[in-house]
């Protein structure tokens, strides 16, 4: 059966970034409305999709054609957007939820950051693992190749945040998650990220020349999949910087936030 070809791989990762995004978000916002009880309804409903994202890596390991590394892609899209979604809704996050005290060293700084996000940091750990175990030899490779950039994108971004960053968006920062803020730095860029772009705009290049040198017509679509959504991940690695108002792609889209008291505590303190 014919799959998609490389360009329309491509725009088919990014319609996929946007609307995972917005979908998760919209999740999200519509689970705060109803308290503790709707984020855990709206993380246990996504539990499906979470089922069907292991079938489809395990279904698709065998085909190495267009539509089976389609099915990859969309697949560990999938795994990684239920584990987003927890972390979102608050079910999986990490044993520390009260802000950062300010003054603190920069090792218990890191210490405190971390317990934050400890258990969505090893869920994606263990699923990572996981999936490049199913992964070892077979035929269609590319569920694991995109799951490792979305981790690594993802654990680059979040010690970014931590180091210092001129922008942080915290307009989508759900209310259970408020304290997460205050372990944001907002500063003058650090050393990691000039590190963290050049990595990523090498792999970029590097999915691209194996596009250009794909020998099947497969090959060629888990490339186009690979190099969109890590061309995607240094857009968003340079939004921390670039000040673009990147939360109207989703903003028109998402209900208005239940109101609630600021609390001073759950902001940056670099502020």
């Amino acid at each position: 059966m014919p799959g998609p070809g490389p360009a329309t791989a491509a725009l088919l990762a990014l319609f996929l970034w946007w609307f995972s995004t917005g979908a998760i978000l919209l999740a999200v916002r519509r689970a705060e409305r109803h308290g503790a009880r709707g984020r855990w309804l709206a993380a246990s409903g996504g539990l499906p999709l979470l089922g069907l994202g292991a079938w489809g890596l395990a279904a698709s390991l065998g085909r190495a054609d267009p539509t089976g590394v389609l099915v990859a892609f969309v697949s560990a899209v999938a795994v990684w957007g239920w584990i987003e979604l927890a972390f979102l809704t608050g079910l999986v996050t990490g044993p520390n939820r009260r802000p950062c005290p300010p003054g603190l060293p920069g090792w218990e700084r890191f210490l405190r950051g971390w317990g934050t996000v400890a258990h969505h940091d090893m869920a994606l750990t263990a699923a990572l693992l996981l999936v490049g175990w199913a992964a070892m030899g077979a035929a269609n490779p590319f569920g694991f190749w995109t799951f490792a950039v979305l981790y690594a994108a993802r654990i680059s971004a979040q010690l970014n945040l931590f180091l210092g960053v001129p922008r942080v968006n915290l307009e989508f920062l759900p209310a259970g998650l408020g304290h997460l803020a205050s372990h944001f730095r907002i500063a003058g860029w650090s050393w990691l990220f000039p590190v963290s772009v050049t990595g990523l705009g090498l792999a970029t290049g590097c999915w691209l020349e194996r596009l250009m040198a794909a020998g099947t017509p497969g090959a060629a679509t888990g490339f186009s999949l690979l190099a969109a959504i890590t061309a995607l991940a240094l857009v968003e690695h340079w939004l921390m910087v670039l000040p673009l108002p990147d939360a109207k792609l989703w903003r028109w889209m998402l209900p208005d936030p239940p109101a609630r008291r600021p609390d001073p505590r759950e902001r940056p303190h670099e502020l």
